[in-house]
């Protein structure tokens, strides 16, 4: 998760919302980290990581073909991703998420795409 610069802090509150889950816990979290590939148009906005393994991250996926849904993904995948311009999957440093995470959901749905 480091080469993504996922920081200690994200990585906490990723795991925190992992834990809920698990436990049962009926959440709606804001989205914690948002990575994306600068030239593929692809995005991640990621609200946990499964506290057994540390590497699959739940979140919303748009691969940039119209059809974006929830669903998981490796973080260490996510890692070896390369645009057609060998440009790598990167967070996003500004993100501040602004919804939690069903809405998010129901814009992408509606648009085709992760909307900010």
């Amino acid at each position: 998760m480091n080469h993504l610069r996922i920081t200690d802090e994200e990585r906490a509150q990723l795991l925190t919302n992992g834990q809920a889950r698990v436990a049962g816990q009926a959440i709606d979290p804001l989205p914690v980290v948002r990575l994306f590939t600068p030239d593929a148009h692809l995005i991640w906005l990621l609200t946990e990581l499964d506290p057994e393994d540390g590497d699959t991250a739940y979140g919303l996926i748009d691969l940039g073909i119209g059809m974006p849904e929830l669903g998981t993904v490796q973080l260490s995948a996510l890692a070896s991703i390369v645009g057609p311009r060998k440009q790598p999957v990167m967070r996003d440093r500004y993100f501040q998420a602004a919804r939690p995470l069903s809405e998010y959901v129901r814009l992408a749905q509606e648009n085709g795409s992760i909307i900010d």
